[in-house]
């Protein structure tokens, strides 16, 4: 940190800046003349040259107010956007005059006891290098004229703002410092971002990477300016004040903007203002506050006369070491797994990369690197180096596609330190330079030289090679002296440390069999020990693959498995591997795992695990031998052009293959075979097949959506052939409409039923959700239907679907139905319900089943003896109990306690921050993604299951790669926008309702809420967990509202419309979810800030398995089943400031639809229990 009499102010007490340049010269009445002539209208910069008296009056009117700090009015006063106005070449002029002007003001205002402060401000200017609408090297030229202009002028600092671009914010710290150097004078430099109301950067970037990415660079300050208010800042700030190791600055706009009488108008007062800077001061230890859009002197005023009262809330930095893509941050050390490289976008180690490189072919080289990371990668490596080639334009078009199309960091892997340079000329995140070593020494101009001054300039960390003057290392003791020689001069001359240094320790090929080479692995994992022991916080890897070199493709992947696993047992926190070729041990057979580590750790003789006492036994020999016959499986497509097209088209349907469908149905139809037929006896009997596959559990959901595609591409391809041929007419099997009933907006299994039911044949009439009785039996009239199919997801649904059942009583309607959803079972269906209805009824437990029913149904329509009048009609005898809630009780002759005798009353009460509600927006994704639950998203709403012998940490390893594309595209597509209310208030039990209070003084009831009590012993309801009103205590209880917002449930619909099922299903699990993880994760920020999140588990897991203290309880289960009670919640926390809608059209469920809520007790009692 640059030391300066500004950086020691920060260190004592908070510092204010002042407010918005543009709004107060908005109140100045200025003319065209005043700019200098119309061609300069809007340039505020040269006003410093043509109205110096009019920027003198508004440094004067913040600093009269009491602010320390004023900016210049530079904002954009260098050559991009002067070159809007033709004037680039005036950017030293005006940096300089408006520099001087604030000088001159500031040293007025200045006294020996208290100094005033010029920060030299520069913007973002109006091009994009990330987007390729400038040119690195050119826009950071231009920030550095105009640095030397602003240094000239008598800056105190640098102020480096609104930057919606890390790239831009590189070349703007490059440029200044590139400035300072120059003129001999080291000043401050305080960078800061803006982030939009997506929560993200305008380019996509999260928070986490732009701490990440700026961080390295040294600056003295990190913070957030304009784009949106305190309110949407929050969330960002709480990121830096957990992370960041520089001091924090919050510069916000007055709120949000609007166009009121044709100015603008913001919406936050200076009262408003004052208490958001007052909270992120004592809550969050921001050090310097200020003001930008809309925010005038009276704003900067209180902010002055706040500052001294306050002191700034110790910070308990977790630093996280990590790299970044544009996008997102990665940390460099996994708690799951190790750090993968992917090695497949190298022109050295792959053909395919290498011919696509060289033939200009870029897409197939962005394709490679997206594959690296389904296949699990985490960065990617990326070589460019290639005898005869210019690896620095090489690099320059393969960088500067993979900075925005691969969301993943790059490690910049090559010879030249001048194509390293070239690549990181587009990484507006954090890249890896691949590599540093000793093997030309150290001097000025040497490899290490030129490689760790483009670190420590552009911020990136280091591949150290363990390679000195004498070569390679190869004894652990060599090769932890050359990295501690390293480790030395990175951070004593390149100010680098430990945690920015990566260092392989080299591995060599095990395959050669001479004796001196033999224990080579067992030197690099000792070395991988001593290296993170001796070089505390640096990171290691290895070029694994070196290790097999040589051997048959087989036997690499499984000694290259197993010497990644025992290096990671010493330290190992990364390689550069090809990862979806790295097996779990318990993948591999026992006799090739033991005789890879034989040769791994040269057991040779008696010891090897499979030398069976021979003293001659060599697992060298051992390997090649249990190999020789070992070959890679690769899965090929099986050759069926010989088949008849009929059995082709079949297994297409079964396979989900759409490659060459159009050809196979043309060949059908030239065969005469009729495109109904061909949908009747060849492409639905493949859908029967899946339908048996799905049943046995031999097919997943999503691959059983795979198939209900390619069906629907195919009759979409041969519909139009039928209207030709056969006329029109009812060729479908049978009609059915499907509706979610009224008060229930769930969809997503009632959309899986249409889907499996229309690509089997049946005429299908999806008509949504809400749906009354009244409205499904005039549909089914409509269309003659042969059976109504009702979804519902609440167990509030199930008792819908029972006076639904009772009204088709009525009205003498016995058209069988078939009920589906969550909250029923079989038992309550077919006996329960069964007594109830006069027609048939079945129990959809999933689609097939559904689809089971529906054949029959249409089997009895074509042959009436085979009905079964018995059949859907008598109820069953199963006993299997009903699930809880699905019956209402009558417990008026029971005698329940007023409060349960099991939860006591005199607990620890915890006082919350503040009472009343308070809005969160901007919240990271990948904060949110942290508390997803894998198994809910996996299996129940992903539908996929472990392959056979498949662990399940193995099996979350292998899906994990699939969540994180996703989640890239979402965030891409700005599909997920999360938004929570959450608020305490104080409250007591009183029964079984909780009693809303307006303050503590409990005069006042707001609202209650009422709960059930438990017919079970101990007699729990979620009112026993507070306070009796009869107490003298106050207690807290907590309400929270979050969203994914509406995006998310428009593109599903959409998806669902469009027949891509597979991608609905997948976008759908992701948008629940996450709503669920952020409902988690705000779950945890309340036990934070009342006081005892201590108490929680290890692990995320456990969290899923409630430990923690107390409980959170959402409407619509057992607990607490009044859905009502959810407007209620959206009232108390005026939730329609999140865009939140609930009342009776939308059956008391949220909208958006991933959207819930809750109701949090800190009771240690307060636990899951049946009511």
């Amino acid at each position: 940190m640059t030391s300066s009499p500004f950086l020691d102010l920060v260190a004592e007490r908070v510092v204010v800046y002042d407010g918005a340049t543009g709004t107060w010269l908005q109140t100045q009445d200025l003319s065209l003349d005043d700019y200098g002539g119309e061609a300069f209208e809007g340039c505020t910069d040269v006003l410093g040259v043509t109205r110096p008296d009019v920027i003198a009056a508004l440094h004067t009117a913040y600093f009269e107010v009491g602010a320390d700090v004023v900016e210049t009015n530079t904002f954009g006063a260098f050559g991009v956007p002067l070159g809007e106005y033709d004037i680039p070449e005036r950017a030293h002029e005006l940096c300089v005059a408006n520099a001087r002007i604030a000088r001159e003001v500031a040293d007025g205002f200045s006294t020996p006891d208290r100094k005033r402060f010029v920060a030299g401000s520069l913007g973002p200017g109006t091009k994009s290098p990330s987007l390729s609408q400038i040119r690195f090297a050119e826009l950071r030229d231009h920030y550095q004229v105009a640095a030397e202009g602003l240094l000239e002028g008598g800056v105190d600092l640098f102020i480096l703002e609104t930057h919606f671009d890390l790239l831009a914010v590189k070349a703007a710290v490059i440029g200044v410092r590139r400035a300072m150097a120059k003129a001999g004078r080291q000043v401050p430099i305080q960078c800061q971002v803006t982030m939009e109301l997506t929560g993200r950067m305008l380019v996509g970037t999260e928070i986490s990477a732009a701490l990440a990415s700026i961080d390295p660079l040294k600056v003295d300050i990190i913070g957030l300016n304009c784009a949106t208010g305190p309110t949407e800042m929050s969330e960002h700030i709480r990121h830096l004040s957990q992370h960041s190791r520089v001091p924090i600055s919050v510069l916000p706009n007055a709120g949000l903007p609007s166009v009121v009488d044709g100015k603008m108008h913001y919406d936050l007062t200076p009262e408003q203002m004052e208490d958001h800077q007052r909270r992120f001061v004592t809550e969050l230890g921001v050090q310097v506050i200020g003001g930008c859009c809309g925010t005038t002197p009276e704003f900067i005023k209180r902010l002055a006369d706040m500052a001294p009262t306050l002191t700034p809330a110790p910070r308990a930095v977790e630093y996280e070491p990590s790299v970044a893509s544009i996008y997102s941050a990665v940390p460099l050390h996994q708690d799951l797994s190790a750090l993968m490289i992917g090695e497949r976008t190298n022109a050295n180690g792959s053909k395919k990369f290498r011919e696509a490189m060289l033939e200009g072919d870029y897409d197939t080289c962005s394709a490679m690197a997206t594959e690296q990371l389904k296949s699990g990668a985490h960065v990617l490596d990326v070589c460019v180096d290639y005898v005869g080639r210019d690896g620095t334009g090489d690099m320059d078009e393969i960088a500067s596609r993979f900075a925005t199309q691969a969301n993943a960091p790059l490690v910049l892997d090559s010879t030249e330190p001048e194509v390293m340079e070239a690549g990181l000329q587009w990484m507006g995140g954090r890249a890896i330079l691949n590599s540093a070593n000793l093997e030309d020494g150290f001097a000025e101009g040497s490899r290490l030289d030129r490689v760790f001054r483009l670190a420590k300039e552009y911020g990136a960390a280091v591949i150290c090679l363990c390679i000195d003057e004498e070569g390679q290392a190869r004894t652990a003791e060599w090769k932890v002296r050359v990295a501690k020689r390293i480790a030395e001069l990175a951070r004593d001359t390149y100010g680098l440390a430990n945690e920015d240094l990566i260092f392989d320790a080299l591995t060599f090929p095990l395959s050669t069999g001479d004796d001196d080479l033999r224990r080579d692995a067992i030197e690099t994992m000792d070395a991988i020990k001593a290296i993170k022991e001796e070089i505390p916080g640096c990171f290691t890897t290895l070029g694994l693959s070196n290790v097999s070199f040589g051997l048959s493709p087989a036997s690499r992947h499984v000694l290259n498995s197993v010497f990644m696993h025992e290096c990671q047992q010493v330290g190992l926190d990364s390689a550069i591997v090809h990862a979806s070729k790295i097996l779990p041990l318990s993948k591999i057979p026992d006799e090739q795992r033991d005789v890879a580590l034989d040769l791994v750790y040269d057991r040779r003789g008696a010891e090897g695990a499979l030398s069976d006492g021979d003293a001659d036994y060599d697992p060298l020999a051992k390997f090649l031998e249990v190999f020789a016959d070992v070959q890679v499986q690769k899965e090929e497509k099986e050759d069926r052009s010989g088949w008849p097209v009929g059995q082709r088209l079949h297994h297409r349907i079964i396979d989900g293959d759409r490659e060459g469908l159009h050809d196979d149905l043309e060949t059908a139809m030239a065969e005469g075979i009729a495109p109904l037929e061909i949908i009747n006896e060849h492409l639905l009997g493949g859908m029967k097949v899946v339908g048996e596959l799905f049943g046995s559990g031999e097919m997943q959901l999503p691959f059983v959506l795979q198939s209900a595609e390619t069906m629907k591409a195919s009759v979409a391809y041969l519909e139009p052939f039928m209207d030709k041929v056969e006329g029109e007419g009812d060729t479908s099997k049978g009609r059915i409409v499907l509706a979610t009933v009224k008060g229930d907006v769930h969809d997503i299994g009632k959309n899986l039923v249409d889907i499996i039911l229309t690509n089997n044949g049946y005429e299908v009439h999806n008509i949504g959700i809400k749906i009354s009785i009244t409205e499904m039996i005039e549909k089914a009239l409509e269309v003659d239907a042969h059976a109504i199919g009702m979804s519902g997801l609440l167990v509030k649904s199930t008792l819908i679907m029972r006076d639904n059942l009772e009204e088709l009583n009525a009205r003498d309607n016995q058209i069988p139905v078939l009920l589906g959803g969550a909250a029923l079972t079989r038992s309550y269906v077919e006996r329960d319900l069964r007594n109830v209805y006069e027609g048939r009824l079945f129990y959809g437990k999933d689609a097939f089943e559904g689809l089971r029913v529906m054949d029959q149904l249409s089997e009895i329509r074509r042959d009436p003896g085979k009905d079964d009048p018995d059949w859907g009609i008598v109820p069953s005898e199963s006993t299997v109990r009903a699930r809880t809630g699905i019956e209402k009780r009558d417990t008026s002759d029971l005698d329940l306690p007023d409060r349960s005798p099991a939860v006591e009353d005199d607990n620890p009460l915890f006082v919350p921050p503040f009472t009343g509600s308070r809005i969160i927006k901007g919240i990271p994704l990948d904060d949110i993604a942290a508390y997803i639950n894998e198994t809910a998203l996996f299996r129940n709403q992903w539908g996929f299951r472990p392959e056979d012998g498949e662990s399940d940490d193995e099996f979350k390893a292998r899906l994990r790669p699939e969540f994180r594309e996703l989640l890239a595209k979402t965030r891409a597509d700005d599909l997920l926008v999360p938004q929570v209310v959450y608020g305490y208030y104080p409250c007591n039990g009183d029964g079984t309702d909780v009693v809303i209070w307006e303050d503590e003084s409990r005069q006042a009831e707001v609202t209650r809420f009422p709960f059930p009590r438990s017919v079970r012993e101990p007699h729990l309801c979620i009112a026993d967990f507070f306070r009796p009103i009869s107490s003298d205590d106050v207690d807290y209880v907590a309400f929270m509202i979050v969203t994914m917002g509406e995006r998310v449930s428009e593109r599903t619909a959409e998806l669902f419309k469009a027949d891509k099922y597979q991608d609905y299903l997948m976008l759908h699990g992701i948008g629940v979810e996450m709503a669920e993880a952020l409902a988690e994760l705000w779950h945890r920020r309340i036990r934070e800030e009342l006081g005892f999140a201590d108490e929680d588990g290890p692990t995320v897991a456990g969290l899923f398995r409630q430990q923690y203290r107390g409980g959170r309880y959402s409407w619509g289960y057992p607990a607490c089943p009044d859905l009502e009670d959810n407007q209620k919640v959206a009232e108390l926390l005026e939730a329609e400031r999140i865009g939140i809608v609930v009342n009776e059209d939308t059956g008391f469920q949220f909208q958006p639809e991933q959207s819930t809520s809750a109701i949090i007790c800190h009771h240690p009692k307060a636990k899951y229990f049946v009511a």
